[in-house]
């Protein structure tokens, strides 16, 4: 990795820490007690997406306690610690960002009537996952701009 901290770097690791914070309260914490995930407003109810939605919910939330979340983990430190290996893992854990946003945003266009949510998560729901998928390709582009390998 280039051994310039610049600006560009410094936003990509608050990112990240950030989305690591957000992924373990509603990932993690639904795995643990699903029902306080929801009254905490960090995943959806039955009647919001039906049983198939919650067991998908679930499925999600498990790969990304013990791929993802360390996926990110492990990209940062090594970022910070400057290791080739830390881009690698960086860079897969932002291809992520992109794929399950991009994912759920199709899922939310096209049923309709199978996935009923809070009206308020129809406008936050778009919002928050572009963000995290231009987060995800913007750090992509970063990484391959900054690499010295």
């Amino acid at each position: 990795m280039n051994t310039k901290k610049g600006v560009g770097f410094w936003i990509l690791i608050s990112t990240t820490l950030v989305l690591i914070l957000f992924l373990t309260a509603g990932q993690t914490l639904s795995l643990i007690d699903y029902n306080l995930a929801i009254d905490l407003g960090l995943q959806e109810s039955e009647n919001e997406i039906g049983n198939v939605g919650i067991a998908f919910a679930k499925g999600f939330a498990f790969g990304d306690t013990i791929f993802y979340i360390p996926m990110l983990v492990l990209g940062v430190l090594g970022l910070i610690k400057e290791k080739k290996w830390g881009a690698f893992i960086m860079f897969g854990g932002l291809a992520i960002s992109v794929y399950w946003p991009i994912v759920h945003l199709y899922t939310i266009s096209i049923e309709t009537d199978a996935i009923v949510l809070n009206p308020d998560k129809y406008i936050s729901f778009p919002i928050i996952l572009t963000l995290i998928t231009v987060y995800g390709l913007w750090g992509m582009i970063y990484l391959y701009k900054n690499r010295t390998y």
